[in-house]
């Protein structure tokens, strides 16, 4: 399994390889309006939850918004257009048998982060190269996705909160797993994800009428603020 290391600063700093990679940025004013648009509820219990009530990796279609530029892979899954959506250099994606093709310096690079529990320090950034090496993530968990309201909603706003893209991201196995399907009140990516996960876990959020709770509401605005003034917002 072809996987390797960038070695980085913190958080909001850059590859010490001289990629130029930085920080992903979000408008300030758009975490604003959708922090002030979010439901704030108690979480609902775990009763009758299972990974099968998300309908997931569905074809490619418009209403999972990956866009025109994405649009001749209808045959393929939402999990094949992710992962072409998000590879870094030479990856392609067949659109009749959707098999991806991995070219001289493609692959994908972690921005999670993962730290490192016997030092508590964000362990270097990984790459992989390899698509069996690489975890479909959903930034709003399927579990939280439930907790948070979707226990209430039909089966297919529950297919489509599965298959969004902006609900969808590349990560290394390591930070997937380390979320589980923790909220945002107790697990943030320590990496340089963190300020647009913060955006895009709103906007599923919002979109979809799910709610956050007390402490979740707390922990967003917390570092949202802290992006702000570290520049991961612009």
């Amino acid at each position: 399994m072809a996987i390797g290391y960038i070695l980085v600063d913190e958080w909001l700093g850059v590859d010490d390889n001289g990629s130029g990679s930085t920080p992903g940025t979000v408008a300030s004013g758009e975490i604003a309006e959708l922090l002030g648009r979010v439901t704030v509820a108690p979480e609902l219990p775990m009763t009758g939850y299972s990974r099968e009530q998300f309908p997931h990796w569905d074809q490619n279609k418009p209403e999972h918004g990956f866009g025109a530029e994405f649009a001749q892979y209808s045959r393929c899954t939402t999990r094949d257009v992710m992962m072409l959506r998000d590879a870094v250099g030479s990856v392609q994606l067949d659109p009749k048998t959707c098999a991806l093709t991995i070219g001289s310096g493609g692959g994908w690079q972690d921005e999670y982060g993962f730290i490192d529990r016997k030092t508590g320090e964000l362990k270097p950034y990984k790459w992989m190269a390899e698509p069996s090496a690489v975890d479909a993530e959903h930034i709003v968990a399927l579990a939280e996705a439930w907790r948070s309201g979707a226990a209430n909603l039909d089966e297919d706003t529950r297919r489509r909160i599965a298959n969004d893209a902006i609900n969808l991201a590349a990560s290394d196995p390591s930070a997937n797993r380390s979320k589980g399907d923790q909220d945002a009140a107790n697990y943030l990516p320590p990496g340089k994800f963190r300020c647009s996960y913060i955006d895009r876990y709103l906007q599923i959020k919002v979109k979809y009428g799910l709610s956050v709770d007390p402490a979740e509401q707390t922990a967003l605005r917390t570092a949202a603020d802290d992006c702000a003034a570290r520049g991961g917002i612009g």
